[in-house]
């Protein structure tokens, strides 16, 4: 008899963004003739950058040419990406990475939920409250969690965020193997300076844990001052791997490129202590698990990093800064407080009600879709996230929208 693996049986009953298109789907049934402005996932709008499309039709050209065809990549990635990859994101900044300790994928969210893969049963987790679902949902897949009791899962060290902290989480106060961190925040638009970042890098190395450092909104980041990468902190190389993601960064959400960064310096252990390199290890799986992104996509990535690539998706994220600028202004004047907008796309308003009563206000009063905040985490009731990632023109129709929904 074939038998389900029954981890999933642990998991809630919707996905939020599923549970989301639920709700538009019967409200659109019920009103077809209101229109929607949508800022709640945050899927992009804008077209690729013009570099990363005459880089994309160069690379299809080459694949319809004997003398330049190609089949099978490296799953790893191809060097003249992961070489550009290395100089720019990293080496540019002081950070000592690698080429080689470079992995190309068709996702951070692959990455992220697929990385638990090679970590035991029994470690110790300390996740983020409100967090991206997919790090938690896939420790419950795998079994590393207890039942969800009272909005939580049993087996799992949370850390909570709030508006006293700002949304970022004081270190654990018990010894924890695995720590996930996003910085700029998914969903609250939290930034974490460096010397607060050099405190959880510390704890991990006293602690011999591991963190898991999702950057994908890094490219968001305009104040200098702020870290872009965990391995500006000295001693990350030992205790981190990270991921990025070009999917916000230069628009590829539906064309697929990311990358996780596993420094060789990157140690865990079997149970008798012995040391293992967690790039070999993430290097086995990639290879047995993943086929490699396609060659075009790949080619489309490097042009970020021309002259003009880097300069079309500069102006490409700082349309969405613009979006997230008008959004933050809009919402503080209407007397809510807020996280994020300035170094993120994302905005976290502390709603001031229910989070999905807060959503199906805007809904069914302005017609704009948000995410409620309770389906990152119970620390995020009460609160809303909305994306920046639409035309300025409709961010600009959804505040007015919202504005007058609210002051009626």
């Amino acid at each position: 008899m074939i038998k389900i693996n029954e981890n999933y049986l642990k998991l809630r009953a919707s996905y939020l963004f599923s549970e989301i298109a639920n709700r538009i789907s019967t409200f659109q049934a019920a009103h077809p003739e209101k229109e929607i402005v949508k800022l709640g996932i945050g899927d992009v709008t804008q077209a690729l950058p013009q570099a990363c499309i005459e880089a994309f039709h160069r690379a299809v050209d080459e694949m319809a040419n004997e003398r330049t065809f190609k089949g099978y990549g490296p799953e790893q990635g191809y060097s003249f990406l992961r070489e550009k990859i290395a100089a720019w994101d990293f080496q540019a900044r002081g950070a000592d990475i690698a080429a080689d300790e470079i992995f190309i994928s068709d996702g951070a969210k692959c990455d992220s939920g697929n990385i638990q893969e090679i970590f035991a049963l029994e470690t110790k987790i300390a996740i983020p409250d409100p967090v991206y679902p997919v790090y938690l949902d896939t420790n419950v897949m795998a079994g590393r969690t207890g039942k969800f009791n009272n909005g939580r899962y049993e087996n799992i060290l949370y850390l909570e965020g709030n508006l006293e902290n700002g949304f970022i989480p004081n270190l654990p106060n018990e010894p924890v193997d695995l720590i996930y961190l996003c910085f700029p925040n998914n969903p609250t638009g939290a930034v974490i300076t460096k010397n607060m970042l050099r405190n959880w890098v510390e704890f991990a190395r006293e602690n011999r844990a591991l963190i898991l450092y999702d950057a994908a909104y890094e490219a968001f980041i305009r104040d200098d001052k702020l870290p872009k990468s965990i391995y500006e902190v000295e001693g990350a190389r030992e205790v981190a791997i990270e991921f990025r993601s070009f999917s916000k960064t230069a628009g590829f959400t539906g064309t697929r490129c990311a990358f996780t960064v596993v420094p060789k310096t990157c140690m865990a252990y079997d149970h008798d202590g012995n040391k293992y390199s967690l790039h070999a290890l993430w290097n086995r799986r990639h290879s047995t698990k993943f086929n490699g992104v396609s060659y075009p996509v790949q080619r489309a990535a490097e042009a970020v990093y021309s002259r003009e690539g880097w300069a079309q998706v500069q102006r490409l994220i700082q349309y969405y800064l613009k979006n997230a600028s008008l959004i933050r202004r809009e919402i503080t004047d209407l007397g809510f407080e807020c996280v994020g907008g300035k170094n993120s796309p994302y905005i976290w308003i502390d709603g001031q009600m229910d989070s999905w009563e807060f959503f199906d206000l805007l809904l069914e009063k302005a017609g704009v879709i948000c995410t409620p905040g309770v389906g990152f985490g119970k620390c995020g009731e009460g609160f809303i996230r909305i994306s920046a990632f639409n035309s300025y023109e409709n961010v600009k129709k959804a505040m007015a929208r919202i504005k007058d929904a609210l002051t009626k």
